[in-house]
């Protein structure tokens, strides 16, 4: 049967493969470090080098030795002995190469592997919200950062090896060569069928590890769940634990039938495999022998073939590990290159200003749906803010509040429609300048494990050491009266991660996410989630009174479901269902008595 074209497209791509990623890799590596790049390509060269040279000089030895027990002259016993001590010599310059390899490799697996996380990080930075809740792409983040950041050296390493056992062959092959050609047939034959199967294995595993990284992230999401402050308290009060842990176990347990299959058939074959290469040594070994029976051969020769038999089978066999590994290698590295090469917006084009400074804010049939949904989560919504005017938004929970200010900060884009900010389309402007000119809160807010002064700082990272903002800031969003009173007020450490941290009142921690908006004094945009959901009516009256007299010149929306703070707005827009159904003042809307009306009504019957 004639195998068709594309199957030897598809066996060239397997075996020849393994050198794809090899030159990305060597680049990573000296770009790393060029010094020890060069170190372990020297260490390389001469660890090839010297077993054929201390066979060679081993031969010479034994040689010797049995002339100068025949001879009995002086000069035959001192050449004896000054071949052994060269032989000295060239073991300790191998021993000295192969320590320094293991040194090089050492160095470089730290700095590699810090190199490649950052490239990963750095990368992350530069990807989309869309990109991070697609579980496929999720799982390609996951992989590359479990296994990619020691693939490269893996594979550069098993690069080295592959040269330093090529160069050790090539003068075991001269040598044996002497003997017989055949003998270099033999030598390499031996080990090719266990490397045709080990590839095979290689790629088998590296599919399981394709597959099963929705089951890694599981198991993942299990141990933070078991083994987190901020989750230990419902774990315990619901009893959680035993059940966590069972199916923590139970993934544990498909992962490990599967690779126990693999690893089963895998030491089978390598063992069934292993022995062919054992039959052709030994059958080498009794070639050799008979050889120096028949005295075709001397004995230094046959203590020399012998050991180059060994050496070569060596050889041949890490050869054959080193390239199966590389295919592995490739395999894995792949991941980091999908991930590195996952096209990107570019954040420096685009605009600084808008075509129409002064118009504010608008949005114009507005529809969006969330990726891999057929529902719209906003149906034609439009809406314009005026500068220095104050919008609340209320409605339902799924109502499309907290949708808006994400196409807003431009975290999604609009499946049709347009946002304008001062006359310019959303898209249009430079990602970095837009930022600048927002400033949000929002509901599910960050709880930074950071210093208080550092977790007001972030509001504006220009300025995340500038103690004096902090201050500002503080007194503006109403954190300073507690943080004044910790014990390093604003150095003092938040959170329960490190040592001495203090953990604040759900309430505290959102006066202080005030204080990170009001860093941002170059924003001309405000936007408050629920800002006030943890505090009480007293705290939550004098922020929104705060917010009222801070925004005087600013545009500020404001998500909130409790009516009677929202009334300080300007304008009240109420979404149903991704729309606008009703907008005005509070006056205009209590006189329609519709919605916003009947809700308003409702909150304040609760209150009697």
């Amino acid at each position: 049967m004639v195998e068709s074209p594309a199957a030897d497209v598809g066996l060239r791509e397997r075996y020849l493969g393994v050198f794809r990623y090899s030159g990305e890799a060597l680049r990573l590596v000296w770009s790393t470090s060029a010094k020890l790049t060069v170190l372990l390509g020297v260490l390389t060269l001469v660890a090839g080098v010297m077993p054929a040279a201390i066979a060679y000089v081993g031969k010479l030895i034994v040689d010797q030795v049995v002339q100068a027990a025949g001879s009995g002259a002086v000069a035959d016993r001192e050449l004896a002995l000054m071949y052994v001590g060269l032989e000295a010599a060239l073991v300790v310059v191998m021993a000295g190469a192969q320590r320094g390899l293991t040194v090089c490799q050492s160095l470089l697996r730290a700095l590699l592997g810090h190199r490649v996380n950052t490239l990963i990080l750095e990368k992350s930075l530069q990807l989309s919200l869309t990109q991070f809740e697609d579980s496929e792409f999720y799982d390609k983040l996951t992989r590359a950062r479990r296994e990619a950041s020691s693939r490269p050296l893996s594979l550069v390493n098993r690069t080295f090896a592959l040269v330093q056992n090529a160069i050790t062959l090539v003068g075991a092959a001269a040598l044996l060569w002497q003997l017989s050609p055949w003998a270099v047939v033999i030598l390499f034959g031996a080990g090719l069928p266990a490397f045709l199967v080990e590839t095979r294995f290689s790629g088998e595993a590296f599919r399981l590890f394709r597959w099963r990284s929705p089951e890694a992230r599981q198991q993942m999401y299990l141990e933070t769940v078991l083994a987190r402050e901020d989750y230990a308290k419902e774990v315990k009060l619901f009893g959680l634990g035993p059940m966590l842990l069972e199916r923590y176990r139970a993934i544990f347990e498909k992962v490990f039938g599967e690779d126990r299959s693999l690893t089963l058939r895998r030491g089978f074959w390598g063992y069934a495999l292993g022995l062919l290469s054992t039959g052709a040594f030994y059958g080498a070994y009794v070639w050799v022998v008979i050889e120096t029976v028949n005295e075709a051969i001397t004995l230094g020769d046959m203590t020399m073939y012998l050991l180059l038999f060994k050496q070569g089978q060596s050889a041949v066999s890490a050869s054959l590990n080193s390239v199966g590994g590389m295919y592995e290698d490739n395999l894995y590295l792949s991941t980091l290159y999908e991930l590195l090469e996952e096209p990107v917006e570019d954040e420096d084009e685009g605009v600084s200003v808008g075509d129409k400074p002064g118009d504010g804010l608008r949005f114009e049939d507005v529809w969006f749906a969330y990726p891999g949904q057929d529902e719209y989560a906003l149906r034609g919504l439009s809406l314009h803010l005026p500068p220095g005017q104050k919008l609340a938004l209320v409605g339902e929970n799924g109502s499309g509040k907290t949708t808006l200010i994400k196409l807003l900060t431009r975290l999604y884009r609009p499946s049709r429609g347009r946002i304008l900010l001062d006359g310019t389309d959303l898209r249009d402007w430079r990602l970095a300048e837009l930022h600048r000119r927002i400033g949000v809160i929002f509901q599910d807010f960050v709880r930074y494990q950071f210093k208080v002064g550092e977790n007001i700082g972030v509001g504006d990272v220009d300025y995340l050491e500038d103690e004096v903002r902090w201050e500002r800031a503080a007194a503006q969003g109403m954190a300073d009266t507690f943080v004044t009173s910790m014990p390093a007020g604003y150095h003092t450490q938040l959170g329960r991660w490190f040592k001495d941290g203090r953990e604040l009142s759900g309430g505290q921690w959102q006066k202080v996410a005030l204080a990170r908006a009001f860093m941002r004094t170059g924003s001309d945009i405000l936007v408050f989630d629920e800002p006030t959901s943890a505090m009480d009516a007293r705290a939550e009256a004098e922020v929104f009174d705060r917010i009222r007299e801070l925004t005087e010149k600013q545009m500020a929306i404001l998500i909130s479901h409790r009516f009677s703070t929202v009334r300080m707005a300007d304008r009240i827009a109420v979404l149903s269902q991704g729309q606008v159904s009703e907008l005005g003042s509070h006056e205009a809307l209590m006189k329609e008595g519709g919605t916003y009306a009947r809700l308003f009504l409702l909150q304040a019957e609760g209150y009697r």
